[in-house]
């Protein structure tokens, strides 16, 4: 993972950049804040004054541009930008480890400039234009949050890579505009691809933030084919400002201030009671619990963190095992990808250009199965305890009454997010922009836990971790269009069809290839880089989209537990104060459970079409 930034500065200028990440920060924030008030205005609205607010959609989905900018520079400040670790750079002795850092580091600055050109590009092209936004806003102010975006990486990057003050001054500037300067002399141009291939492998495996490698491959895609560089600028916008995004950042909202706030407690307090208190109990209570709330966190390891201390305690209470209840905790919190509104579900949704409600719906069993896969499959319930032990302990209804009382808000959350979506009362960014404004209130007026600071600090984690994943979504988005664009997918279908011409055995290879890349990539990267061209693929052996989405999101599930890309290893292994090598055994069973749930929801699509097969033929019956 990316280490945090190191202070090594004067104090003027460490002041500058502190009020500089303040700036960002804040900036997103603000856009996030809007992006829950201005769909709550509309719906108040609309049946008021018969209007709502002009183009508010479409003003949201420019906030979320906003917010994916200004919210990856504060990601970059703070660390969190996704990386696959550093394989060169923990070699070698302190000063050449060093050395490969400052490399990464360095070419992600040169690469985000040529990104900040190409962006600059598209922008220039816009202004011919001067589309209004709303109340005469040009659009191309906000769009100008790219170009401006990426030069700050650049700059932040670029300051990382020494440690004088001059040195880093000096870097700052010329990194970014040497990387300025060749994307504008290589434009439309043409030229090698392997040379700069090799150069992003390197770059990649010194640990360069993905998004830039991503964008790098973009770049070096385009250009050898004499492309327009503007054209992955486009990628990144209309990624961005997609309607249903905003969605994203108003449901990991909600999910971080319940993370933040006692909801976690209560939950845990209710599910023990539900599954009784003994060892038994207390697992299944965990695995059902972190996998609930991994689908409202947005992230498996803020559940971890969240949870973890809240739950281990309680197994090892219990007489588990603590290394077996470090992978139970660390395994089960991947396995809300499936449930809404989890926000690779969403992702997919949008990807794949089908419902949103569609594949809320379609994840709800296929979860169940794999929790149960989990637990059967991957032995944390055999040998839990001593009969003995669990006498006494079992499910106690007054308690889990008791219990359901005290977290009744939390316990209604997920009724706002699908209720209002489902009976047609809100879009799904009104959805989520009421269960991001229900969450708040609960928590700050009925529990009175959510305070000024502590909501600041939960727009900004919610603005960074979006930030992030938008710019990987983005970049992956203009490598794909390059891919489509070359009949990538065509080839495929037409090759793979004569290779493997049995429905089943296509599935089999599927479920391995999926595995192999949730391994190695980001999971919104793969989602933006494989179903594009996978789904016509499986579209060509009869496998619906929706089924096909969630065999997809159901392998990458493992992604959260292999290295290099397993972020659950690294926050388990923070969290437990534990070497992640033994968190990596610890979650051992639960990849080989994983991959048998997966199989069991590819070759049983009834598990993933049935309910919303059911529901339809519910109002003719």
């Amino acid at each position: 993972m990316e280490t945090t930034s190191d202070p090594s500065s004067t104090s003027a200028p460490s002041s500058l950049a502190q009020k500089l990440g303040r700036f960002d920060e804040g900036l997103a924030s603000l856009a996030l804040a809007l992006m829950v008030l201005l769909p709550l205005a509309e719906i108040a609205l609309r049946p008021l004054m018969g209007r709502g607010i002009e183009n508010a959609s479409v003003l949201v989905q420019h906030l979320g541009l906003l917010l994916a900018m200004f919210g990856a520079v504060a990601a970059e400040r703070h660390g969190h930008l996704s990386t696959l670790g550093s394989g060169l750079g923990q070699r070698g002795s302190e000063r050449s480890r060093a050395l490969v850092q400052a490399a990464a580091k360095g070419s992600a600055a040169l690469l985000c400039g040529m990104l900040a050109w190409a962006s600059w590009s598209f922008v220039a092209s816009e202004l011919e234009t001067a589309h209004p936004l709303a109340y005469g806003l040009p659009t191309w102010w906000v769009q100008a949050a790219m170009p401006l975006g990426f030069a700050l990486l650049g700059l932040r990057l670029a300051s990382r890579c020494a440690q004088g003050l001059w040195l880093r001054l000096a870097l700052c500037l010329a990194l970014p505009l040497a990387g300025w300067l060749l994307a504008a002399a290589a434009d439309g141009q043409g030229g090698p691809l392997w040379p700069a291939l090799t150069l992003l492998l390197l770059a990649l495996l010194a640990g360069a933030p993905v998004f830039a490698v991503l964008g790098g491959l973009a770049l070096a895609l385009f250009w050898s084919d004499g492309l327009p560089l503007a054209s992955i600028a486009l990628s990144h916008y209309q990624i961005t400002v997609n309607p249903s995004l905003p969605a994203l950042p108003l449901f990991t909202l909600a999910g971080l201030v319940m993370a933040r706030t006692g909801a976690a407690q209560r939950l845990g307090a209710l599910f023990v009671a539900l599954f009784g208190g003994g060892a038994r109990g207390t697992v299944l209570a965990a695995a059902v619990l972190c996998s609930a709330f991994t689908a409202f966190t947005g992230g498996s390891g803020v559940t971890i963190l969240a949870l973890g201390g809240l739950l281990l305690p309680l197994l090892r209470n219990a007489g588990y095992p603590e290394q077996r209840g470090i992978g139970l905790v660390t395994s089960a919190s991947a396995l809300g990808v499936l449930l809404a509104p989890s926000v690779p579900l969403i992702m997919y949704a949008v990807i794949a250009r089908v419902p949103i409600m569609d594949m809320f719906l379609a994840g709800l069993l296929p979860a169940l199965v794999m929790v149960a896969c989990l637990l059967l499959f991957g032995g944390f319930l055999r040998g839990s305890a001593p009969a003995a032990s669990e006498a006494g302990v079992r499910p106690n209804l007054r308690q889990a009454l008791a219990a359901a009382w005290t977290a009744k808000w939390e316990l209604l959350a997920p009724v706002v997010a699908i209720g209002s979506l489902a009976s047609g009362l809100a879009t799904p960014t009104e959805s989520a922009a009421l269960t991001a404004a229900y969450a708040l209130l609960t928590q700050a007026l009925a529990h009175r836990e959510l305070s000024w600071r502590l909501l600041g600090r939960c727009l900004s984690e919610c603005a960074q971790l979006i930030g992030g994943v938008m710019l990987i979504l983005g970049m992956a988005l203009a490598l794909t269009n390059f891919l489509v664009d070359a009949g990538i997918p065509d080839l495929a279908v037409e090759w793979v069809q004569g290779a493997i011409p049995n429905k089943y055995l296509f599935l089999l290879a599927l479920c391995a290839f999926l595995f192999l890349a949730a391994a190695l990539m980001e999971i919104f990267a793969a989602i933006a880089v494989l179903v594009p061209l996978l789904l016509p693929l499986a579209q060509s052996y009869g496998i619906d989209p929706v089924h096909f989405g969630i065999i997809f999101l159901a392998a990458m599930e493992v992604g959260f537990l292999c290295p290099p890309a397993g972020m659950n290893i690294y926050f388990a292994a923070a969290m437990f104060d534990k070497s992640i090598r033994y968190v990596a055994r610890a979650v051992l069973p639960a990849m080989l459970a994983i991959f048998v749930g997966t199989l069991l929801v590819a070759v049983l699509p009834v598990l993933s079409t049935g309910l919303a097969a059911l529901l339809a033929r519910a109002p003719a019956g």
